[in-house]
């Protein structure tokens, strides 16, 4: 049975309000041997087969994002490769002052994912919730930076832009901590995140 916390957070559309939201408590992470193991059990499958053909799945769909395709697998989601500039390359401006990027200072920086809604509907289908014990809600952020990254790049995926408001409800962190984890990934060109704007006005979007 998979666990829950109500988590705070704050109203984005009213200033000073503060709304609890449900977030699923992960409880460790199921590595691949440990999902070929159960996905074989009953079946005539061999272990070194389907361990063997995930490897083919992983080879091809390199090969595909790496000619500019999109991948998508029916019944997961969809793969996307983005890009961002190597360490220590400075960002092309709009004006035309600043060095021109060529090929050999952009590299491919993330592979976005976006689940297919039939397996976050198999998913809920199959999925028994019970509220933690002792922990009825959290106002820290139980993701760890490299999750809330990838939290953040799937937003912008999608919504192309994003405030700190927003990183802060994905993400639960605090406003104050949010802003500074977001001026972190925009001095971190490989987060594949930048802004635009300035004070009030900033808003995220990816590289």
């Amino acid at each position: 049975m998979a666990k829950y916390v109500m988590q705070e957070m704050k109203n984005l559309h009213k200033e000073g309000e503060t709304l609890l939201y449900p977030r699923m408590v992960i409880d460790g992470c199921c590595e691949t041997e440990e999902l070929v193991e159960m996905i074989t059990k009953g079946s005539t499958l061999r272990k070194g087969e389907v361990m063997a053909a995930l490897q083919l799945v992983a080879d091809g769909m390199v090969s595909m994002m790496a000619h500019g395709r999109s991948v998508r697998l029916e019944g997961i989601g969809l793969f996307t490769p983005s890009l961002s500039l190597k360490d220590g390359k400075e960002r092309e401006d709009t004006e035309g002052d600043s060095p021109r990027r060529n090929a050999q200072s952009i590299e491919i920086g993330n592979i976005n994912f976006r689940a297919e809604k039939s397996l976050i509907q198999d998913t809920n289908s199959q999925c028994s919730l019970q509220r933690q014990k002792g922990d009825w809600r959290c106002n820290r952020s139980k993701f760890s930076p490299e999750e809330r990254l990838s939290i953040a790049l799937n937003y912008l995926e999608t919504n192309h832009t994003m405030t700190v408001g927003e990183y802060e409800q994905l993400t639960g962190l605090s406003h104050t901590t949010a802003g500074k984890e977001l001026k972190k990934w925009v001095a971190t060109p490989e987060s594949g995140i930048y802004f635009k704007g300035s004070g009030s006005h900033k808003i995220y979007v990816k590289r």
